[in-house]
């Protein structure tokens, strides 16, 4: 696409209403815009101006992979595509109007209304007079246009600050808080649709990323990590760089299969998991709390009853932010930011090897924690060998 837009106007919500640290909130986003903008290879001046993220293009850019990449920047409600006016008369605003209308609307068969935000109390002008004037300018060039103050199809934004915006694209971006507001958290990562679109939606509040995968091989190919990979690589150009650890699971598994009962194959082997992924957590001295992509009654192994007992393996804090979704949404949400088609591949993971037939949907935490007494003696070595096996890689 033509670069017809000198810069971009970035909008933010709930970042305007933080209160006296709003400033952190903004200064991580601004952070965020620069990492992302670098991205795309293109020269830009990012400041921040009262509400607002400006993005000025010092080079030619990629329209298409610009906006790409401020889509996925967590804080950005809006990316507005705009022009400056050098000239900042009445006159000067309404030439730059036509002129806008002009390039952009080569078929000027639509209705439109203006709509002037007067930031610059200073300017002589109102906010509803400069609509006027705008609008009658735009009227005298193309007759075929008409005014609707109500349902229009086209609104023409002007923003009075030091500089004059010009804008009438706004394209929604991800929304949410900036990263790295929230600290960071331990995601457990399988090949599924439910866990990347978790990490997805607890990183939109804020929150950094690291990874873990359980690998059982020989019953998993290279292939199925490697999805894993994948997905790890699609979700962090969202969240930014993502240490995954991929640990052999497949020791802890076997032993589980042979000692303890099959309709508890599942709960037992989440608990062990969840075990694992507390020892990574607490050894990264960062991660807050576990992430998964549970979400009520969608297997066995996510009732409530199994996910009080899968817990309480735990004491770190577990963050569930599909506990709610129906499968229907979260394939939605997985095709929105990119994985679905990843996820969607028929490589298994350990999740799907060993299941049991009839699994038991209503455990009894005495009657689980009886059953891994029968591991007792080999639960500690089991774990110790499986930390030790972590291949951890830094994803970006």
């Amino acid at each position: 696409m033509e670069n017809r837009y000198q810069a971009f106007l970035l909008k933010y919500a709930e970042i305007g209403v933080k209160g006296k640290n709003r400033y952190v909130f903004e200064e991580a986003l601004e952070k965020q815009v620069r990492i992302h903008l670098r991205r795309t290879d293109a020269e830009f001046e990012v400041r921040r101006i009262n509400g607002r993220i400006y993005c000025e293009a010092l080079s030619g850019y990629d329209y298409d992979r610009v906006i790409s990449e401020l889509k996925k920047i967590f804080g950005v409600v809006g990316i507005c595509p705009v022009n400056h006016v050098p000239d900042k008369s009445i006159e000067g605003i309404k030439a730059a109007a036509v002129k806008f209308v002009g390039e952009n609307y080569p078929d000027k068969n639509f209705t439109f209304k203006v709509d002037t935000r007067r930031a610059n109390k200073a300017y002589p002008k109102t906010s509803m007079e400069v609509d006027a004037d705008v609008g009658e300018a735009l009227l005298d060039a193309y007759p075929e246009m008409k005014v609707d103050v109500h349902k229009p199809e086209v609104l023409i934004h002007i923003e009075l600050r030091e500089q004059i915006f010009l804008y009438s694209k706004i394209i929604k971006g991800a929304g949410g808080l900036p990263l790295g507001t929230n600290g960071r958290a331990l995601l457990l990562l399988s090949g599924g649709f439910d866990s990347p679109v978790a990490g997805y939606m607890v990183s939109r509040r804020g929150v950094y990323l690291d990874a873990v995968y359980f690998n059982a091989p020989p019953y998993t190919s290279d292939r199925a990590k490697q999805k894993v990979i994948d997905l790890a690589r699609v979700l962090s150009s969202y969240t930014g760089s993502i240490r995954l650890h991929i640990i052999n699971f497949t020791e802890i598994q076997m032993a589980i299969y042979e000692r303890c009962p099959h309709d508890e194959l599942t709960i037992i082997m989440r608990r062990y998991m969840m075990r694992i992924a507390e020892a990574i957590a607490n050894d990264s001295k960062e991660c807050l709390g576990l992430v998964t992509g549970e979400s009520i009654g969608q297997v066995a192994s996510q009732t409530l009853r199994s996910l009080f007992t899968t817990d309480e393996a735990v004491s770190i804090p577990v963050y569930r932010p599909l506990i709610g979704f129906d499968k229907q949404d979260i394939i939605d949400k997985a095709e929105e930011i990119g994985t679905a088609d990843i996820s969607v591949l028929p490589f298994e993971d350990c999740c799907t090897i060993f299941v049991a037939k009839h699994p038991v949907t209503k455990p009894r935490l005495n009657v689980i924690k009886d059953s891994e007494e029968k591991l007792s003696d080999i639960s500690g070595e089991l774990i110790n060998r499986a930390l030790a096996s972590d291949e951890a890689m830094d994803i970006w």
